[in-house]
């Protein structure tokens, strides 16, 4: 008898029903989009796979490296039977001219239809000298190719922000995708999935979306979808019970950061930070499979302004950096000062501080009257 989720039963051969219709549903789930699962399904198993030119600048590979562990799907499958990855120094067969030559051949073919993911900052000192691919500079390259795509993905921080390629003094003049796009007036829409890296599922969610829904997901005035960074990390981490009742781990190592206590003292930057690092895992490998689940703070590595700068409540924070409110009904989430988030999130502590106090005190004095009693306790 042939099982029911044999791979036969599947639109995509090598891969069960079953697991076919988790990953659809799966995906579904993760863009928000209850119900859509069949178009989804329509949309993967079309017969043109979706093309996409990968453009590598300044950067660590280590957005690639992050893509390299999905297992939902797997790399091979998604490049080899969901989308057609057209260009990708770093998982291309061929190299050198072979190389750009198929990737002008891809562009001129699917002018005005392939997705651009742009990884690393581009540098646009002394005319991008800092960067060449083929000859060309990646400032010409992400010129000509983004001016004739259908969208651009800047995937990582270093292409959403600069990161650190564009930290002081920044000599190659490293710049965002979206601001070089500003500045030469190219009006392809940008979307932005920052982190160092960022969670392959939010960038594979991005492109099914596109491809299923012939349009970007919606976004917030950062460019981000906000499906994956709608929220600060603060409000679903699962160290917040020890933040609401104000337990915290002052020392790595510490008792209370081996009982899993909060980490804002150490640094952790989770209340300024939009993400879902808590809910979309990853390496599919459990909860501890985010910084903050291994024992480390949240450096806040997809907020522009906040990775590799001191915590939200250290005097030696920059003051012209102004993250969102850590409680969004205290004030509006976006472009209210440092002053009022540290205000909200110092109150926030103050406030479980004071009941652990509280608490302590009455424990104190309830012992003084059991020791008065039974005369045991010291005038």
């Amino acid at each position: 008898m042939r099982q029911e989720d044999s791979s036969e039963s599947s639109p995509i051969p090598g891969v069960s029903r079953r697991d076919f219709l988790k990953f659809c549903s799966a995906m579904a789930a993760v863009m928000c989009l209850p119900g859509m699962e069949e178009k989804i399904a329509e949309a993967v198993t079309a017969q043109k796979r979706p093309p996409v030119l990968w453009l590598s600048a300044q950067e660590c590979t280590g957005c690639t490296e992050s893509l390299l562990r999905t297992n939902h799907p797997t790399l091979d499958r998604l490049i080899l039977e969901l989308i057609s990855l057209e260009y990708h120094e770093t998982l291309l067969a061929g190299s050198g001219r072979q190389a750009e030559d198929w990737r002008e051949k891809s562009m001129k073919e699917n002018k005005g239809k392939y997705i651009l993911v742009v990884d690393g900052s581009i540098p646009v000192k002394d005319n991008g000298i800092y960067c060449k691919i083929g000859g060309k500079t990646a400032l010409a390259l992400l010129e000509e190719m983004g001016s004739q795509a259908a969208a651009v993905i800047a995937i990582g921080s270093c292409a959403s922000w600069g990161g650190i390629p564009s930290a002081d003094p920044n000599p190659t003049g490293a710049t965002p995708v979206h601001v070089i796009f500003k500045n030469k007036g190219i009006k392809i829409p940008v979307v932005n999935i920052p982190g160092c890296p960022p969670n392959p599922y939010n960038f594979l969610s991005t492109v099914l979306y596109f491809l299923t829904l012939k349009k970007l997901p919606d976004l917030d005035e950062q460019g981000r979808p906000k499906f994956a960074y709608g929220r600060i990390i603060h409000e679903n981490c699962e160290r917040r019970p020890h933040f609401d009742a104000g337990r915290f781990a002052l020392q790595f190592g510490d008792d209370g950061h081996r009982k899993g206590y909060c980490l804002y003292k150490l640094g952790c930057k989770g209340p300024e930070t939009f993400n879902n690092c808590p809910i979309q895992l990853f390496n599919d490998v459990g909860s501890g499979a985010w910084p903050v689940g291994t024992g480390h703070p949240c450096f806040g590595c997809s907020e522009q302004g906040v990775g590799f700068t001191a915590p939200l409540h250290s005097p030696a924070r920059p003051k012209y950096i102004t993250p969102p409110s850590v409680f969004p009904d205290v004030a509006a989430t976006r472009g209210h000062s440092a002053t009022i988030a540290g205000a909200a999130l110092a109150a926030g502590i103050a406030g479980a501080a004071l009941g652990a106090a509280v608490a302590t005190g009455k424990k104190i004095q309830k012992h003084g009257e059991e020791e008065g009693k039974t005369g045991t306790g010291e005038k």
